[in-house]
């Protein structure tokens, strides 16, 4: 059975989608600064579909292989946030709605977890030479 030119039509769609939207659309290209840091953007993506024909018939026979349709999609890239690799440490830079009080909690958790383990280490070293000093003394 032959093909109906409706599937080319959809298949010329899809192939042009799949071109614009793929993994690197979602995660971006890594951006590498002097200074070592590795950058990487996200995305939202959304895209939307429609196609559509019909075979003309009528009583000319000449119109039994005339076919009309069309086909169309778009995508919307939005982009959502970065990836910041730097030192060994991933921070996330969200860019969303700011008034979301979750959103900017979870935006800020990596960034307190750090400074959470620099106190505790800076105590521990504290201590560690507090213990040492009296030994010195004597």
């Amino acid at each position: 059975m032959a093909e109906h030119p409706i599937q080319g039509l959809m298949g010329v769609t899809m192939e042009k989608i799949h071109q614009m939207v793929d993994s690197n659309t979602i995660i971006g290209k890594p951006i590498t600064t002097e200074d070592g840091t590795t950058i990487l953007p996200v995305s939202k993506v959304s895209f939307g579909f429609a196609s559509g024909g019909t075979d003309f018939d009528g009583k000319n026979p000449a119109n039994k292989e005339l076919f009309g349709g069309g086909s169309g999609a778009g995508v919307k890239i939005q982009p959502v946030a970065f990836l910041v690799v730097k030192d060994g440490c991933v921070r996330t830079i969200q860019l969303s709605d700011p008034s979301n009080s979750l959103d900017r909690a979870l935006t800020m958790l990596p960034e307190l977890m750090d400074k959470v383990n620099q106190l505790l280490k800076s105590k521990a070293e504290e201590s560690k030479a507090a213990a040492e000093a009296p030994a010195q003394a004597e």
